[in-house]
């Protein structure tokens, strides 16, 4: 595999680099090519905000550390495998399709899309590498960019992560790939992508006993040391297939009239006509379709009589297999924001038509000896369901001026289950100038009561079965962010309140909370720097007030030490950082459901994962080294667990390269 990975990565280098030769000017050509930049779609009428090309060097290996994707990050351990952010202001709500969410900090969204107008065309290669023969992790991908001219662009991604993991049969394997486009003109705008994924994990339960990490002697008769690919495991024929398509497509007509404006022509000493198109309304219309496809299997009926309290359709193996797909329409009139002197802000409404189906598996087989009884209450549920939703909003904005911008959304359900449904948000932003340098003061906050996702109402498989009927969830939450770039600090402060919060129960059972949940949290984001010797600090404090229903950890603290310099035109940053986060109640890892329920009975955390690194950029290449974990039995002691009975990567070096080939 990967001599494979770097025969298709050498070819793609060699492409692009033919691709993208530049061509020989005319002796009178005078090329200005304006700068490259990146923008993100914010929902739901698509206005822009921009957004950072992915050309960094600072701490680039560290994107390739599985537990590094927040700064509480409780996962299985594997990289590109589930996992679970529990920084709670971070963590999104649980979406309609709920099987797909342990991974999806792995896939593209439209949050997290990117549209790039180089000019000139962009391909990004990247490939990373770890570990040997037996515990491999190597990821390849790629992001093309190029304009077809001044106002149309095009792109694509491919992303490959194959992963065999540092435990027995826990390997992963996700290829993403994608198309994207934009057209920004005086009268027509389009921004759209096409993205789909096919994820396989292989799901081992977690190892049967934390002593094998802990202290391995005591299971080895006085053998201290062990392989951790020898470690047993709950499952060994168990895996996930998930599979997903995102596909947006944004239209806006703009109607205007056009400006004329004489001005000097320097160089020829004449007047000429400047004609520009003042748009003042647009129509929008949006297409949003979204599908995917969770399938469980699990081939050994020892084990799946073992691991499982309750089998319900099947009783020698499971295969279990949920399908849901969106279709939404959204048509909306604007406003648009500074046609005028009087026009300060924009003004949007807009209308929503969504379909949405299920698909669960079928109980068609006839009630065996030895499966489980269905739950009290529950008789059947339509493995087929379909949902017709209409909602109606209103946006105002202010994205224009140096001292003021604002933002908001309000969203109300009219038909289907979501009737009812209210979404309100919004923000504030203002700079002004301290000490010569701009400070930011940015407001948030919002409203939520909305109908509870139907799979957590209904839900059919082989060992869970449930039938629910949970009431409106809201959610108030209200935060703001100062930040002062003269001094390196940035602080965040958030408090929510939560009633008729949803979880999963010790059992993985959905279940709702009544009572109310308020939660509170603080980051300060701190970075010191003294000539070359730089020292970024995150410190995130973090409380809820009922840990029974919601645990998190009090503190998470993530400090990165290093040396940042220049020899001739490469640049180094050589440093160590370390993720640290209080101990709490981890929840449980169900396989079956992807779901990570609450317990009550080991905590996790008191540990620090520390890297030694060395990232590096030389002209458009940006390559590293990285020893993770380098700390394992050294410092912190051998408690390296994520979630109960799943580890943390043991140490190992990591490699991996970056080429950006923009012209």
């Amino acid at each position: 595999m990967r001599k494979v990975l770097s025969l298709l990565f050498l070819a793609l280098v060699v492409f692009a680099a033919y691709a993208q030769r530049k061509p020989t000017p005319q002796p009178t050509q005078k090329p200005v090519i304006a700068p490259s930049y990146a923008w993100k779609i914010i929902e739901p009428l698509g206005l822009r905000e921009p957004a950072t090309l992915d050309t960094l060097p600072v701490n680039y290996g560290q994107q390739s550390v599985p537990s590094m994707r927040s700064d509480a990050w409780a996962t299985t351990g594997n990289f590109g495998a589930e996992g679970i952010n529990m920084i709670i202001s971070e963590r999104p709500a649980i979406s309609d399709f709920f099987l797909e969410d342990a991974i999806g900090t792995w896939l593209p969204s439209v949050k997290t899309m990117k549209f790039y107008n180089t000019r000139i065309p962009m391909t990004l290669l990247s490939f990373n590498s770890a570990g040997g023969r037996d515990n491999s992790q190597e990821r390849l991908s790629t992001v093309f960019s190029g304009n077809i001219n001044a106002k149309a662009q095009f792109g694509a991604l491919l992303d490959y992560l194959y992963s065999k993991g540092c435990y027995d049969n826990q390997a992963a394997k996700n290829l993403i790939w994608g198309f994207s486009g934009s057209y920004i003109g005086d009268r027509y705008e389009f921004q759209g992508f096409l993205n789909h994924w096919n994820s396989v994990n292989k799901e081992n339960g977690g190892i049967t006993d934390p002593l094998y990490i802990t202290d391995p002697a005591v299971l080895q008769g006085g053998v201290a040391s062990i392989n951790p690919k020898s470690i047993p495991t709950n499952l060994t024929d168990a895996h996930t297939r998930l599979k997903g398509t995102d596909l947006l497509l944004n239209n806006r007509y703009k109607v205007g009239y056009w400006h004329e404006e004489e001005i000097l022509d320097k160089e020829a000493d004449t007047m000429r006509t400047v004609r520009t198109y003042i748009p003042v309304t647009s129509f929008i219309w949006t297409l949003h379709y979204k599908e995917g496809k969770h399938v469980f299997d699990n081939g050994s009926s020892r084990e799946d009589g073992e691991f499982f309290k309750n089998t319900y359709l099947s009783p020698g193996y499971t295969h279990d297999r949920t399908t849901y797909s969106s279709v939404e329409n959204i048509i909306g009139v604007s406003l648009l924001e500074g046609f005028n002197k009087y026009a300060k802000f924009g003004l949007a409404a807009y209308l929503s038509y969504e379909i949405r189906k299920f698909n669960q598996t079928p109980d068609t087989l006839d009630r065996v000896e030895g499966l489980t009884p269905f739950p009290d209450g529950i008789v059947s549920i339509e493995p087929k369901v379909t949902q017709n939703i209409a909602r109606i909003g209103g946006q105002l904005t202010k994205q224009r001026g140096s001292i003021l911008t604002y933002g908001a959304t309000a969203e109300f359900g009219i038909v289907g289950p979501e009737a009812g449904d209210i979404r309100v948000s919004g923000n504030v932003s203002t700079r002004f100038k301290l000490f010569g340098d701009s400070v930011s003061i940015t407001g948030f906050g919002g409203f939520k009561n909305e109908a509870a996702p139907y799979l957590l109402n209904n839900y059919l498989s082989n060992h869970f079965i449930w039938q629910n009927d949970f009431g409106k969830i809201r959610r108030v939450n209200f935060g703001g962010n100062l930040n002062l770039p003269f001094s390196g600090t940035s602080i965040t402060v958030e408090a929510a309140n939560l009633q008729n919060y949803i979880y999963f129960d010790s059992e993985f059972l959905p279940r709702q909370h009544g009572s109310n949940i308020q939660t509170f949290s603080a980051s300060l984001d701190q970075r010191l720097k003294v000539g070359i010797l730089h020292w970024d600090n995150r410190v995130t404090y973090q409380t809820t007030s009922d840990e029974n229903i919601l645990a998190i950890p009090k503190f998470a603290i993530y400090s990165n030490l290093y040396l940042k310099f220049k020899i001739a035109t490469l640049f180094v940053q050589l440093g160590l950082d370390c993720d640290y986060y209080t101990k709490y109640y981890a929840p449980n890892y169900q396989p079956a459901t992807a779901s990570f329920g609450n317990q009550h009975d080991i905590k996790i955390g008191n540990y620090p994962f520390m890297n030694a690194y060395a990232n590096m950029k030389l002209s458009k290449t940006r390559f590293y080294i990285l020893f993770s974990h380098f700390n394992q039995g050294m410092i912190g002691g051998d408690n390296y667990f994520s979630l109960p009975n799943y580890p943390l990567n043991p140490r190992r070096f990591q490699i991996g390269l970056s080429i950006d080939f923009a012209n």
